[in-house]
């Protein structure tokens, strides 16, 4: 009795047996410090210069190799100011512009009051143009100001004013089906569109669609923006990886030099794809490092 190990929670998600995040940070430090690194805090990189045996950090650290590993622009509560990109670019790499991405949408709705609090499972679009430019499947929050959830935030890295956000709030039927079924419920007797959605939608979402619309297909919202960095999971952009070696992170610019998570232009959606992102390529690029010739040109040999 009592040999439960459980590691995974209901969604296979991993965590420490202390189920504390700061236990993955003092794993990484403990073994950073066995291994003979010294760890500087409040001590920010304003600067890094290729000389002709490597870096110069802050105008003061010689480096014959260096890995940029300072996220990108998401939570800067946390410590993520966007200060790696402006190392690589001038260092001169291409930055493709950082955007909040796996964060709520601002809609523009005199709906939302009604909304706010409502949660649906649906389809969700951002679209332009009448184009779908990215969209996903699962819940919607409602929230005071627009729309959240993991759906929502899926396809959040594609919100931006001007654009729709479509929602399809009955998405295990195709539009001939639904036709079908509210025609008949319909002929029952002398029913308003709002009634005649209660039972498939929730009551306060089922009367916002018949104050619009009255197609639970195409629950289109004016998108406004998002709420920013400030409240976003994950950096969309970042430095072009076409710069950079994927079988090493090191840089086809600047020998000597390496990228990993999301200072590189790369992001994934929900479900701990950015935190393997981050592991699998911090590995890859601090291994790579450690092994990369001592002899790496210096500027005047390799012009960047």
């Amino acid at each position: 009795m009592f040999r439960t190990k459980q590691l995974r929670d209901s969604e296979g998600r991993l965590y420490p047996r202390s189920n504390m995040a700061a236990s993955v940070l003092d794993a990484l430090r403990f073994g950073a410090i066995r291994n003979g690194c010294e760890i500087r805090c409040d001590s920010p990189v304003t600067s890094v210069e290729r000389t002709k045996d490597g870096f110069l950090i802050n105008k003061s650290i010689a480096a014959r190799r260096v890995i940029v590993a300072a996220g990108g622009c998401a939570a800067p509560a946390q410590g993520s100011d966007g200060s790696g990109f402006s190392l690589l670019r001038t260092l001169g790499h291409s930055i493709v512009e950082p955007r909040p991405a796996l964060v709520q949408i601002r809609v523009k709705s005199p709906l939302l009051p009604m909304l706010k609090g409502m949660r649906v499972q649906a389809g969700i679009a951002v679209t332009h143009g009448g184009r779908v430019l990215r969209e996903a499947l699962g819940e919607v929050l409602f929230t005071q100001d627009g729309l959240s959830g993991i759906a929502a935030m899926e396809v959040s890295r594609e919100a931006a004013p001007g654009r729709m956000a479509v929602l399809d709030l009955m998405p295990d039927y195709t539009q001939e089906e639904l036709t079908a079924l509210l025609s008949r419920w319909q002929g029952l007797g002398d029913l308003s569109p709002g009634q005649v959605l209660s039972g498939l939608l929730p009551g306060r979402v089922a009367q916002a669609v018949a104050k619009s619309t009255s197609d639970p297909k195409r629950f289109a919202f004016e998108v406004t923006g998002t709420r920013g960095f400030e409240h976003a999971q994950v950096t969309a952009g970042g430095a072009d990886v076409a710069q950079f070696e994927p079988g090493t992170m090191e840089s086809r610019i600047a020998p000597g030099l390496f990228a990993c998570g999301e200072a590189l232009d790369v992001d994934g959606g929900c479900g701990g794809f950015n935190l393997h992102w981050a592991w699998a390529s911090g590995t890859l690029a601090g291994r790579s490092a450690v092994s990369a010739p001592h002899n790496h040109p210096g500027p005047a040999d390799h012009p960047s």
